[in-house]
C-alpha cells in the first residue's frame, strides 16, 4: 500500500453525537472512541498523510447536529489542523452520503487518492452510505470499527436494540462487500513503517 494514495475520512466527529445524547437514543457504543479517534489523527500527521473530514448540518432543526445549535461543533480533538489546511479539508454535508453535495470524490480523485482509511459517526448512518458509495466509485475501503460508533435504536417491529449490536450489524453488512472492517491497531502495519 503507497501512503500517497491513502486518506484517513473523519465522518461528523461532533458534539451532538456525544455519549447518552437523547436526540440521538441515548447510549453510545465504542466509549473509547475518542481516543481511538485522536490516536489516528496523530498517526496519519506523522506520516503527514491526508486528512479528510466530514461535518454534518442536519435539516432538522430540532437536532443535536443543525448548524444553529452547540452540538454542531467538531470536537476539539478532531478539528481540522490549522497547520495543514491543504492536507486537512472539511466537507460539509447535510445528507448522510460525505459524497453528495461535496467536492469530496472530485478533490480525492485529483490527489490520486484511491484508499480511504474511514471512522466517525453513526456506524449505521453515516459511515455507512458513505462507504457504500465510496466502494461504488472505486475506492478501496477500511473501515475501523473501533474509531466508529452508534447509539440505541427501537427497530419497526418496536424493539430496542443496543448500541453495541446496531454497531456489529452495520460492520457486518459492510465487511467484504464494500469494504475492509479492521481494528485501529491494524492501520500501522497497513500505512506501513
Amino acid at each position: 500500500m503507497s501512503p500517497t494514495d491513502t486518506t484517513l475520512l473523519v465522518i461528523d466527529v461532533q458534539k451532538g453525537l456525544d455519549d447518552n445524547t437523547p436526540f440521538h437514543g441515548g447510549h453510545r457504543n465504542n466509549p473509547q472512541i475518542e481516543h481511538t479517534i485522536s490516536t489516528l489523527l496523530t498517526l496519519f500527521r506523522t506520516h503527514n498523510l491526508p486528512i479528510f473530514h466530514v461535518k454534518h448540518n442536519s435539516r432538522d432543526p430540532s437536532s443535536t447536529l443543525h448548524p444553529s445549535h452547540p452540538g454542531n461543533a467538531i470536537f476539539p480533538f478532531a478539528i481540522p489542523s490549522p497547520s495543514r489546511p491543504i492536507d486537512e479539508p472539511l466537507y460539509e454535508k447535510s445528507v448522510h452520503s460525505a459524497f453528495i453535495g461535496t467536492s469530496l470524490e472530485a478533490d480525492l480523485h485529483a490527489r490520486g487518492i484511491t484508499r480511504l482509511f474511514v471512522c466517525g459517526f453513526t456506524s449505521n448512518m453515516c459511515v455507512n452510505t458513505t462507504v457504500r458509495m465510496a466502494e461504488n466509485l472505486g475506492f478501496e475501503v477500511f473501515v475501523v470499527e473501533d474509531a466508529c460508533a452508534t447509539f440505541d435504536r427501537v427497530g419497526p417491529d418496536g424493539v430496542p436494540r443496543r448500541a453495541e449490536d446496531v454497531h456489529a450489524y452495520a460492520m457486518s453488512d459492510l465487511h467484504g462487500e464494500f469494504c475492509t472492517v479492521i481494528k485501529s491497531s491494524d492501520v500501522q502495519d497497513l500505512l506501513g513503517n
